[in-house]
């Protein structure tokens, strides 16, 4: 054999040695990036969640929530599902005129500022969160007391007027029965019942220990 052919056959031969070093090399590479990958998701998953979350289920002022809670004697994750059916945690005002996170009327809130001095209420103070959610709690308040703790009689007033709910009390009544989400004539407040009592539930899940649960 010449030389030459010897040295052709010696590269050949260091050729192939490298190849599985090389290919080790780029298993290491590749489970390094992998690895990277999976600590980046760790860290990240967590804070997208968490944003998509704020998106669809809001809380704010849970502050505020707790503290009223405690003074009326209410659930606090029942008063985060009436916010976010009302307003979804945004200070807005509903072609009723109803204002702020609880969507409380002018109206009732004189009627309210009355009962409980708040004698330097002005109709502006709604925007106020601490304002809106005391008068929004002792509205709520007032309604379990007046149907002596139920849920359903409560929110049926809270989103149609409590005179609506005595005609439909008197005749569910009449007909031998008692009122419930089914028999509610305005679908309007059906869906609102439903709307609250299924926001309450997501909130005592993903939300307990930021409302004091």
């Amino acid at each position: 054999m010449s030389t030459q052919t010897t040295h052709a056959a010696g590269r050949r031969s260091h050729g192939k040695g490298r190849t599985p070093a090389r290919g080790r090399r780029w298993a290491v590479a590749l489970l390094l990036i992998v690895g990277l990958g999976a600590v980046l998701a760790a860290a990240v998953l967590p804070t997208l969640k968490d944003a998509a979350r704020e998106l669809t289920l809001p809380l704010h002022h849970e502050d505020i929530i707790r503290q009223q809670a405690r003074e009326k004697n209410l659930p606090a994750d029942l008063i985060a599902g009436v916010i976010y059916a009302e307003s979804k945690f945004s200070d807005q005002t509903s072609h009723a005129g109803a204002r702020g996170l609880m969507q409380i009327t002018p109206a009732t809130a004189h009627a309210i500022a009355t009962r409980t001095g708040g004698s330097a209420f002005q109709e502006s103070d709604l925007s106020d969160p601490e304002v809106n959610i005391r008068y929004g709690t002792w509205y709520l308040r007032n309604l379990m007391d007046r149907y002596d703790g139920d849920i359903v009689y409560t929110l049926a007033a809270y989103n149609a007027g409590q005179g609506n709910v005595e005609k439909w009390v008197a005749a569910a009544k009449a007909d031998g029965g008692r009122l419930t989400v089914s028999s509610i004539p305005f679908a309007e407040t059906r869906e609102y019942i439903q709307r609250v009592l299924d926001a309450r539930a997501d909130y005592r899940a993903h939300y307990a220990k930021a409302l004091g649960l």
